[in-house]
């Protein structure tokens, strides 16, 4: 395969939708050699903060000369971004030929699927995928982010050395549950006996109180990461400060002993695309992926740091699975105008609809455009040169507004 192939090839899969269950990965890993025993792992899982964590520790054990791989998810662009090696996503070329690897597996997989169509998903594929090319390419560490939940998540077929809680907030609970115990109880099922289980400084009463039983009934090492330290952080937003405290925890949980200065040097160069990524000057567009009422909350902590005192002109969509009052009313205070629009997603909100929450909330003067580009456009046309252009909502909102008119769509799942 090549990689619009590889693409299209993944977006194909979407018709088989999303399912939960481990039994399709375990025979994709049996017919592909078991690529994912062949690298230690450490598993993140969490409501918020996942990718930037991930690509936080993969960058503190490159600088102590650990070859390190990741896999993150969703990407804005390529799938290509979902896995890197040395911090550098695979080149078409290592796409194409990984993802080729993986569907042929699938098709083998495939072929004992029962009458109820039990296929191969798309995410079941790419971490197919993603699992072989670590192999293949020697990385001694994986750091692999969870896609939802963590029990019957995909990515819970390997044998993780460390594994990282980021927090939990209510969502999806459709699947995981209706509680943040609950919750808790399907991200955490990662910790095997004898893991090291590394959380955050803030976690509610509830989630404290499954991750203090799980830890006994595995009998598994409990690391909580110290307050956010000093470190001058590439990453804008207090809410990355956090998150490179508890990536440096697992780092260390993993190594051992850290370096001062290659941690030093980990937090002055990473960056985090998608989360108060600053694109253009006049005016400047923050782009930040928050897409449920606690990543919401953590934008609005952050942003006047980012736009030093303009006025915010701010594009808005979001799913229809999230809780978009509870968005709108942390996000809305930081705005001038808003620009309700709707992304390329079967389950995008309608904009009107937004718009209809927004003047409930007393929001301020807000329009409709449909189209994301459009609305960007107008955003800034708002904004003006003193202005700044905030768009957010959901990860499809950045991933669209960024990526080439004509180009593959983005993934759905």
């Amino acid at each position: 395969m090549n990689a619009r192939q590889a693409e299209d090839y993944l977006l194909g899969l979407e018709l088989f939708g999303m399912r939960f269950g481990l039994d399709r990965m375990h025979r994709l890993m049996t017919v592909l050699g078991m690529p994912q025993r062949r690298f230690a792992s450490i598993h993140v899982v969490g409501s918020n903060g996942k990718s930037s964590t991930v690509r936080m520790i993969a960058a503190i054990l490159e600088r102590h000369g650990v070859r390190t791989g990741s896999y993150t998810s969703p990407h804005l662009r390529s799938f290509a971004e979902r896995i890197e090696v040395g911090e550098r996503p695979l080149s078409d070329a290592d796409l194409g030929a990984a993802v080729a690897h993986a569907a042929h597996a699938a098709t083998l997989v495939d072929r004992t699927a029962g009458d109820d169509g039990d296929r191969v998903t798309q995410f079941e594929a790419l971490t197919a995928a993603a699992y072989h090319e670590l192999a293949r390419r020697e990385v001694e560490v994986a750091v692999v982010e969870a896609g939802l939940g963590g029990r019957y998540d995909a990515t819970n077929v390997i044998p993780s050395k460390v594994q990282v809680l980021t927090g939990i907030s209510l969502e999806h609970t459709r699947w995981l549950g209706s509680t943040c115990a609950a919750i808790a109880e399907e991200k955490l099922a990662v910790v095997p006996d004898h893991g090291s289980l590394v959380i955050g400084e803030a976690l509610a009463p509830e989630v404290e109180q499954v991750v203090s039983r799980i830890v006994g009934e595995r009998h598994a090492q409990l690391l909580r990461a110290p307050p956010p330290g000093p470190l001058a952080l590439r990453a804008r937003g207090e809410f990355q400060r956090s998150n490179f405290a508890l990536a440096r925890a697992a780092a260390g949980a993993f190594r051992g002993a850290l370096d001062e200065r290659a941690v030093a040097r980990a937090a002055a160069e990473i960056d985090v695309p998608g989360r108060l990524e600053v694109i253009g000057d006049e005016p400047p567009v923050v782009l930040d992926g928050a897409h449920n009422p606690a990543g919401a909350v953590a934008l609005a902590q952050s942003l006047a740091a980012t736009v030093a005192g303009r006025a915010v002109t701010a594009v808005i969509a979001i799913l229809d699975d999230k809780d978009a009052e509870q968005m709108l009313s942390a996000l809305l205070p930081l705005c001038d105008r808003v620009v309700y629009a709707s992304v390329d997603h079967p389950r995008s909100l309608p904009p009107a609809a937004l718009a209809a929450i927004g003047a409930r909330l007393g929001g301020p003067p807000a329009e409709v455009v449909r189209d994301a580009g459009e609305a960007l456009e107008r955003a800034r046309a708002l904004a003006g040169g003193e202005g700044a252009v905030l768009a957010t909502g959901s990860l499809h909102l950045v991933a669209e507004l960024v990526r080439e008119r004509g180009g593959a769509r983005a993934s759905w799942l």
